[in-house]
């Protein structure tokens, strides 16, 4: 939160509008977005929703809350900022700073309703530990991309299908209840887990049936009586002790030697009390009227099913006991199911769980260690590295005569690194400034603070750029120096590469972070634009959902994923102070 100020612009709230089936608006980003609004009690933004059709007879009563006001807005009247990304979208006026996509928007409605009332604590504590729930994206994080595009596009479908017999149980719900499966991890766990212990023993129950029940291999009714008091109390009371505002649970005197020296490895598990841990976040915001939808249908047509969700069903129950959280379901169409208790074995669970996709392995028995045997395979196929110098070593800005708010030094960095990026600038501002041609659109991906977007516009003002970044706190900077220059063919968009839909003609990244230049890259293909990119971070490559390493024909013959992630690794290294020898390798 540190070096936001408060915004005294109007802000603009645009979400997609399809079709509404028993109270919930489709798509499902639209339900969970309102759902927000409503848990915040947020009347900050300006609500327009935008239908994907030609139909604009809407009708939203008792699907959007009674105290937010909605318009309706037809496609062609978006914003032109806006027609370029996906929904939902929130837009400063004067039209030229966008925030797009669930999770950004989310994070932005948070942070708004917090900075308008101080006192409301529980909203900002939605951003979990050090405020980054769903911060990163969804194109490098498996949680990220679960929670604000699979599950919610996995639920459309299953909702759509659901007319059918026996629609087929979407994969990225067993893979939620797995999720809920697995041990929490929470920056103090340690002493949680101490304390665990020591209500266990207290209450005579052994660990080795503590840790059988969190590993699902006892029936569920012969350890809920058991352990209910003892291993969930705990968890309960952390959960709930942050939520009504009281502090942790805490020991009031030193533990007992017993519980002390206990190795880490023999601790109890926790448990999941709501879907990233022990803390209500906006995970949970965003899974409810997913999850809801979806327990409807199974409840309706498949309700011998539910017992394959028992993880999933405790939550959906417990999350109703989160202070405001009725109240704003309510107000949102949502009615809150009364579930049967479930009983299952772990058979069945685990049945269940064997089916969800997991993380291809990478094993590879012939590999050997080390850049030097990896060289001499590529040397051997014929490819081996060749250095050149500059083509033009001449090329360069002439920064004193440009002013100052162009310069990288305004950038909030060392004057050290202010000089190297001039010099990065100077090759790719030529190479962009020889290609372009007037009208152009220019994107500058993943553009942190704007250090080539901005001497682009500034260069180039028959051109309009848009400066794509994730990072909030940079490109409110970036929109800093902007203003300071009068630039207004400059654009600046909060969101992931995959929300930014429009057409441009010149795409520009300098040093996005491993895999994000290949994203880079494929995006210019698709849209038939040039590109001029200078990647870093070789470190951080490695397989996503999207991509798959080695890409190319030639190493994909020769080397083996992990040969290639060591070349990555090692790429990484600028060695400056080894010998010419080693340093070359």
């Amino acid at each position: 939160m540190k070096g936001i100020k408060k915004s005294l612009t109007e802000e603009y709230l645009y979400l997609d509008f399809s079709h509404q089936i028993e109270g919930c608006i489709f798509p499902l980003h639209t339900s969970v977005t309102l759902f927000l609004l409503s848990y915040c009690d947020c009347k900050i933004f300006k609500v327009c929703l935008v239908p994907t059709g030609e139909s604009i007879d809407i009708s939203l009563k008792n699907v959007v809350p009674q105290d937010v006001e909605v318009q309706i807005i037809s496609r062609q009247d978006l914003p032109p900022i806006v027609q370029n990304c996906c929904l939902p979208a929130i837009v400063e006026k004067p039209d030229s700073f966008c925030r797009a996509g669930l999770a950004v928007v989310l994070r932005h409605i948070i942070q708004r309703s917090y900075e308008a009332d101080p006192s409301k604590k529980e909203i900002l504590e939605l951003l979990g530990f050090k405020k980054t729930c769903l911060k990163a994206c969804a194109e490098v994080s498996q949680w990220t991309r679960l929670c604000e595009l699979t599950i919610p596009l996995a639920i459309e479908n299953f909702l759509r299908e659901s007319s059918d017999q026996h629609p087929a149980i979407p994969a990225e719900i067993l893979q939620l209840e797995k999720k809920l499966s697995e041990p929490v991890r929470v920056h103090n766990d340690d002493k949680l887990r101490r304390q665990k212990l020591k209500q266990q023993k207290a209450a005579g129950v052994g660990p080795s049936l503590a840790k059988e029940k969190a590993m699902g291999k006892v029936h569920r009714q012969e350890t809920s009586q058991e352990l209910d008091s003892t291993s969930e109390n705990l968890e309960l009371k952390v959960a709930f002790s942050k939520l009504t505002v009281q502090e942790e649970p805490a020991a009031t005197h030193r533990e007992p030697p017993h519980i002390r020296k206990a190795k880490a490895s023999d601790l109890p598990p926790l448990e999941h009390v709501f879907a990233e841990g022990l803390y209500f976040t906006l995970a949970d915001i965003v899974l409810l009227p997913c999850i809801h939808h979806f327990l409807v249908i199974i409840c309706k047509k498949l309700s011998e099913k539910l017992i394959e969700f028992p993880l999933l069903a405790a939550w959906y129950q417990r999350i109703q006991e989160v202070p405001r959280v009725k109240t704003a379901a309510s107000q949102c169409g949502i009615q809150f199911l009364r579930l049967p208790e479930l009983l299952t074995t772990s058979n069945e669970q685990d049945s269940n769980l064997s089916e969800v996709p997991g993380v291809e392995e990478q094993n590879d028995a012939s590999f050997i260690g080390g850049p030097r045997p990896t060289m001499t395979k590529l040397m051997e196929k014929g490819i081996e590295v060749m250095f050149s110098p500059h083509p033009c070593p001449t090329w360069t800005l002439d920064w004193n005569s440009l002013p100052a708010a162009v310069s990288p030094k305004e950038g909030k960095m060392s004057s050290d690194r202010a000089l190297r990026k001039q010099q990065q600038l100077n090759n790719l501002v030529y190479i962009v400034t020889n290609q372009a041609k007037p009208g152009d659109r220019i994107v500058d991906f993943c553009s942190g603070g704007g250090h080539v977007g901005i001497v682009l516009a500034h260069m180039l003002p028959s051109c309009q750029v848009t400066l794509i970044e994730n990072k909030e706190l940079s490109l409110i900077r970036a929109k800093k120096r902007s203003d300071e220059l009068g630039l207004s063919n400059i654009w600046f968009i909060q969101a992931n590469m995959e929300y930014f839909t429009g057409m441009f003609n010149i795409g520009v990244a300098l040093h996005a972070c491993g895999v994000a230049t290949d994203m880079v890259i494929e995006h210019c293909i698709k849209t038939r634009a040039s590109f001029v990119t200078c990647p870093c971070c070789y470190g951080f490559i490695q397989n996503t959902s999207k991509f798959h390493f080695p890409k190319s024909e030639q190493f994909k013959k020769t080397l083996s994923y992990k040969e290639h992630m060591i070349l990555c690794r090692f790429a990484d290294q600028t060695a400056v102070q080894l010998p010419p020898q080693r340093r070359l390798v």
